[in-house]
């Protein structure tokens, strides 16, 4: 098995962090990967949104609702990435949007999230996707200005404790041949 394969298989949603610190050194490989990251049309439209005050984790994390188990680690985690993307650029062509689906900040946005949750395995740190929390308020903590959207909140950090691996679909479950 690969490198990359290994990491990809060994990464786990991590919502317990312990107060090591996270080296710079990590948090710039992880915005290196978001960086190079594909985008429609290389629009790159993503933001990130680099936290590590904790007044301001604390106001974040009270955007999040009561028993989001994510909230622990928000606080705990030595960083938080916010997750934005600046809207009507990915999936447009000269300010018209050009696919069926509409503005594609969010397929760029995926694929960013994903090089964020696997930069950071790499680096030995764990990771957890939020977005089940108040959008607006947290783009207000975090100062998101007008035509971008924050869309997560990643917490970033030394696992507290080894997750065990979620049962996985075997291929055969999702695949087609030729046709649905």
């Amino acid at each position: 098995m690969g490198e990359f394969t290994q990491v990809l298989k060994g990464r786990r949603s991590i919502r317990r962090f312990t107060d090591e610190p996270v080296s710079d050194e990590s948090v710039n490989a992880i915005l290196e990967a978001v960086r190079w990251s594909p985008s429609w049309a290389n629009t790159q439209c993503w933001e990130i949104v680099v936290v590590k005050d904790q007044g301001v984790k604390e106001r974040l994390a009270e955007t999040l609702p009561k028993g989001n188990p994510a909230k622990k680690g928000l606080l705990q985690a030595p960083v938080v990435l916010g997750v934005a993307g600046r809207l009507n650029e990915s999936g447009s062509y000269k300010g018209q949007v050009t696919t069926k689906l509409g503005d594609w900040y969010l397929f760029d946005l995926g694929i960013a999230t994903q090089s964020i949750l696997l930069a950071a395995a790499d680096q030995g740190l764990g990771t957890v996707v939020v977005g089940l929390y108040d959008l607006d308020a947290a783009a207000a903590v975090l100062n998101i200005p007008a035509g971008v959207q924050l869309v997560s909140l990643i917490p970033v950090g030394h696992p507290a404790k080894e997750s065990l691996t979620p049962k996985r679909k075997e291929i055969a479950e999702f695949i087609h041949h030729e046709t649905y």
